[in-house]
């Protein structure tokens, strides 16, 4: 590796034997989006992909943008659509594990919080504290 004086400090060249052109060497790293399956920094671009080497996770950011794969759809016990920030009122009265307490039907839970899972909806119900409840039995207040 030979560097060579210029009039910019922080790009360095590169002249390498076998390619008579100057390859510009910057002084700081590309940025490329994060993995949206593993979360991983080291990803990057090949063709109109990016490649993720840790979970070989192969994506298009431009279809991706497009798709609404992320997008999360919750039902209640009526079929109505579920929304973040919702109140829900329990169905029916639902044991508590580790409890002797259960809750009762008729329960108004507020600000409700969609999550991926069997039990999809994470809230806070005043005398239990946190509780993860299933869509199935509740119905938007």
């Amino acid at each position: 590796m030979q560097a060579f004086p210029h009039p910019v400090p922080s790009i360095r060249y590169l002249a390498l034997p076998e390619h008579p052109v100057i390859t510009p060497l910057l002084s700081h790293p590309m940025e490329y989006p994060i993995c949206p399956k593993c979360r991983g920094e080291h990803t990057y671009p090949l063709d109109d992909l990016f490649i993720c080497p840790d979970c070989s996770h192969e994506w298009n950011p431009a279809e991706e943008a497009d798709s609404g794969e992320d997008a999360l759809v919750v039902k209640d016990a009526n079929g109505v659509i579920l929304q973040n920030g919702d109140s829900v009122v329990t169905i029916k009265t639902l044991p508590v594990k580790g409890s002797s307490q259960s809750i009762k039907a008729g329960t108004k839970v507020r600000n409700i919080r969609l999550a991926q899972g069997d039990h999809n909806i994470d809230c806070k119900i005043e005398g239990f504290g946190a509780m993860a409840l299933k869509s199935e039995f509740v119905k938007k207040a």
